[in-house]
């Protein structure tokens, strides 16, 4: 925008000028002007103008940009007096703008056209002069918005240059408010404006002329031989744009001779495309009346090979203050570009950095700190500008840490390490810091860099990693690695010392039905209630940790004996003395099973030890629970027997060695042969033949026992039909069901898949269940056994009287046999207590209409009082013992 003063008194003309035609056709009035950093403010305006009107008009005329029309950058204040007096003295400077071909050359606002389209300001020009008359704004495409204003006329406004001067307005609040007498009033305002421009503008101009004085013609060389001796290119257009002067750097750069460029357009030097990119910086320059600066970037092969031009336009006046063309000055930038390039980059990490960065000198005072920095230590930037860093101190390093860190710093230039210092607030915080030093040119030192990161919340999270890694989550108690580092350590100080120690294991006593029956939330109740009582039962220095779901350890430190680590067993087994009270209300009780190995007598490292006290309390489980017991060797070699016989297992099936062996079971009163129980044997290779009733229990504790019990079921059935083939009659095969197997949902169509495979007939196969087993779920077996019933199979309860039956459940059970267990037969008729009992079985299961098998029977004694009792059935080694079905053939009829 043109520099120009305009007089008090020509404002104070354009002022009357305005109300009175505001007061002739009752509108009201204002003049806008564009600054000289191209933003619309209001100079004039008339009586009855409305703040809220202003400014709606400004922001339509600015493009839709918002524009306080009281901000210290739009016109002056907008008060009563409908203008400032100070307004005439003031003198805006011209300034440079810096454009990038890039990026839009124009940043000017923009103006609504007769059409009621927005235009650039490159494009104004063309409407110098030109008026445009809205009768209605609620119906203009571009005015909708500006609901203050019903109807306006705007007059775009300029210097004799072409350069934009502004807009005259006069608007009513209602549609239709504004005619057309009004429209050529204000026409010939805005025409009286225009020449009025023209006259100061001419004025200005000879003034200056006339101050500046007439040049000395003996002392000045002519205008060529000066340029000429720029190294930066000039150059200079006249109006149309045609070229009429240019330096020899001109020529050099664009491989031309003076006389193909002078007299020659843009387009004919560079093509329209270049053309067009040159011309609009020239429109640019002539509209806004400034010097500008265009900078451009000629690319290379590579990034290294751009060439960075910058170009100075500013447009020309002769001595009448009309336009004259533009002058051009072109230099190479590129050096300056690489270096404004490295610095914005620096301050952009400088200013964005998550990291702190400060700066001091080499005093150590600071000079220079980022947003990060005073973020994370809550102190302003004004208030850590020249002090020393040591406003932060911690406490919590000495003088020896300082002065190796000064003493690294200086010697080799740099240090990394952590260091804690203290908040504004107090808060004493962790940071992992790089101090570096900057050298001047002769190798001084001038400055120190300190780049830091907060590292609280990465603090926070190994602390909280560490816990979880030793530590329970549910109890908080020492997991099984923490225990182990600490038995460990107090090994080491035992041995040291010549002291003893105690490791006891705790198991609880089949919590596994706390889970079942109550659900596993009043589980985990029962265990954190648990674990604040056994750390109640402990010394201070000793160790208390949850290694499995129910099971704890505790280390006894200090001993003197086997009596201490005994009565410190005790009073850990106090804890189960009163019942656990839980959320629903109910009173629970607990039991365990413990396990006490010494230190150095049972074991002189921390692993022997943990499994020697494992290995006691497996052995009070097995003496009945709620018990403990001390470790002896024995127990070690039993522990390793049943891992050989857990790993034998595995292979069993696939080595053969697993074969059945068949038991007869007769009619007691007839002594015919009624049917066999299929009974299962292992012949190890190695280990020779193995009771059941050891590898049986390992089967179901390692999970093998459901493959062992298909086998066995599938082979039975298949010696049951080679028996029908062969014309032997044997009744039914009685094969035996773990638990594990009934409590499989597939267990049933298991069933039917091997009748089908084999092809043995339902009616002449037996399944026995215990009574324990089918007691555990009830619902589920009655409804699987009824299946299975349906098939033609018949079921018979073995084992009866040793397990816990519910004589409810067991009138509903679909059961065709009971089985009185073998160790009541045993000592009949002699004990009288076993023989109640079997009277009682008898009765019970005749009064159930089912019939009563006796296992074990081995005297002639016990099968006589079996069968005065009515008695069904028998077995045992009275008539035979298990045999090889090939041995069977006098019990096949």
């Amino acid at each position: 925008m043109i520099n120009m003063p305009i007089s008090q008194q020509q404002l104070d003309l354009w002022l009357a000028d305005l109300n009175l035609i505001a007061d002739i056709s009752s509108c009201k009035a204002t003049l806008l002007t564009w600054s000289a950093v191209g933003e619309l403010s209001c100079l004039l305006c008339s009586d009855a103008v409305v703040e809220n009107e202003i400014q709606a008009i400004l922001t339509q005329l600015s493009g839709g940009k918002a524009i306080n029309a009281n901000s210290t950058t739009a016109s002056p204040a907008f008060t009563a007096d409908r203008y400032s007096k100070d307004h005439a003295a003031q003198n805006t400077t011209i300034q440079d703008k810096r454009v990038s071909l890039s990026e839009p050359i124009s940043q000017s606002p923009l103006e609504v056209s007769q059409h009621g389209t927005f235009l650039s300001s490159s494009q104004l020009s063309t409407l110098v002069g030109k008026a445009e008359l809205i009768t209605d704004t609620q119906l203009h495409p571009a005015w909708c918005t500006c609901t203050p204003v019903g109807s306006l006329i705007f007059i775009s406004l300029a210097w004799p240059s072409e350069t934009n001067f502004g807009f005259l307005c006069f608007y009513h609040n209602d549609p239709q408010g504004i005619d057309g007498k009004t429209f050529q009033l204000a026409k010939l305002v805005g025409e009286s404006i225009q020449r009025q421009l023209a006259d100061i503008l001419h004025q200005y101009n000879a003034a200056e002329s006339l101050n500046r004085g007439t040049p000395n013609h003996i002392d000045v060389i002519d205008l060529q031989s000066f340029i000429d001796s720029f190294d930066e290119h000039i150059w200079m257009k006249n109006t149309d744009g045609i070229y009429t002067l240019c330096n020899r750097s001109v020529e050099q750069a664009w491989a031309k001779s003076r006389s193909e460029i002078i007299g020659r357009t843009d387009v004919e030097l560079f093509g329209a495309d270049a053309a067009d990119i040159y011309l609009e910086g020239d429109r640019f320059a002539i509209e806004s009346g400034t010097p500008i600066i265009v900078a451009e970037c000629l690319e290379g092969a590579e990034p290294k090979q751009h060439l960075w031009l910058e170009t100075l336009k500013l447009p020309t006046f002769n001595a009448t203050g009309d336009f004259a063309g533009v002058i051009g000055m072109t230099r190479n930038i590129s050096k300056h570009k690489a270096v404004e390039d490295q610095l914005t980059l620096a301050t952009n990490v400088f200013k964005h950095s998550f990291e702190g960065v400060v700066v001091t000198d080499r005093h150590g005072n600071i000079t220079d700190v980022n947003g990060a920095y005073f973020e994370i230590t809550g102190y302003t930037r004004e208030e850590l500008l020249g002090q020393n860093p040591r406003i932060l101190s911690s406490g919590r390093h000495d003088k020896t840490f300082f002065d190796t860190l000064w003493n690294t710093l200086l010697i080799n230039g740099k240090w990394n390490g952590e260091i804690w210092n203290r908040r504004k607030n107090g808060a004493i915080f962790p940071q992992n810091i790089s101090i570096s030093t900057i050298y001047d040119e002769v190798g001084d030192i001038r400055y120190f860099v300190a780049v830091f990161a907060d590292i609280s919340a990465q603090k926070q999270n190994e602390a909280q990693l560490t816990h979880l890694a030793y530590f329970d989550p549910l109890t908080q108690l020492p997991n099984r690695m923490k225990f182990m580092m600490q038995l460990k350590q107090e090994v080491r100080r035992a041995k040291q010392l010549n002291l003893q120690l105690a490791t006891v294991m705790i198991d609880v006593d089949l919590f596994k039905h706390i889970n079942d029956s109550f659900g596993h939330s009043i589980g985990d109740e029962m265990l954190v209630e648990l674990a604040k009582r056994l750390r109640s039962q402990v010394e201070e220095q000793d160790v208390l940790s949850r290694i499995g779901g129910d099971e704890f350890v505790v280390l006894i430190t200090d001993i003197n004996s086997g009596e201490e680590a005994t009565l410190a067993t005790n009073q850990l087994r106090q804890v189960f003395d009163q019942p656990f009270i839980v959320s629903t209300g109910d009173h629970l009780r607990l039991t365990a099973s413990m396990g006490v190995s010494l230190y150095p007598n049972d074991g002189q490292d921390a692993d022997t030890l943990l499994r020697n006290a494992d290995a006691a309390m497996y052995c009070a489980k097995n003496d009945g629970r709620n018990n403990y017991a001390f470790y002896t060797e024995s127990l070690t070699q039993l522990s390793l027997e049943h891992l050989k016989l857990q790993s034998a297992l595995y292979g069993a099936i696939e080595q053969n060695a697993l074969y059945l062996m068949y038991q007869p079971k007769l009619d007691l009163v007839t002594r015919k042969t009624v049917g066999f129980e299929a009974l299962l044997r292992w012949h190890d290779p190695q280990l020779g033949l193995i009771s059941p009733a050891v590898f049986i229990p390992i089967a179901e504790k390692v999970g093998l026992i459901h493959d062992i019990g298909l086998w066995v079921l599938e082979t039975a059935c298949r010696q049951g039909m080679r028996w029908l083939r062969d014309g032997k009659y044997f009744g039914r095969i009685a094969v035996n069901v773990a638990g594990q197997q009934l409590q499989r949902s597939s267990f049933v169509d298991d069933v039917k898949r091997v009748l089908a495979e084999t092809g043995l007939p339902a009616k002449h196969l037996e399944l026995e269940v215990t009574e324990s087993v089918m007691m555990q779920n009830p619902e589920v077996a009655i409804r699987d056994l009824k299946r299975l019933g349906d098939l033609g199979i018949e079921l018979s309860v073995d084992d009866f009287g040793t397990g816990y039956s519910s004589l409810n459940y067991l009138k509903k059970l679909p059961i065709h046999k009971l089985k009185i267990d073998q160790s009541f037969v045993r000592d009949i008729p002699f004990d009288t207590n076993n023989t109640a009992i079997a009277k009682a079985v008898i009765a019970l299961g005749h009064a159930l209409k089912l019939d009563i098998v006796a296992e074990g029977v081995e005297t002639q004694e016990q099968a006589d009082f079996l069968l005065q009792n009515h008695c069904d059935q028998a077995q045992g080694y009275l008539f035979s013992r298990p045999q090889l079905p090939q041995d069977l053939d006098k019990f096949l009829s």
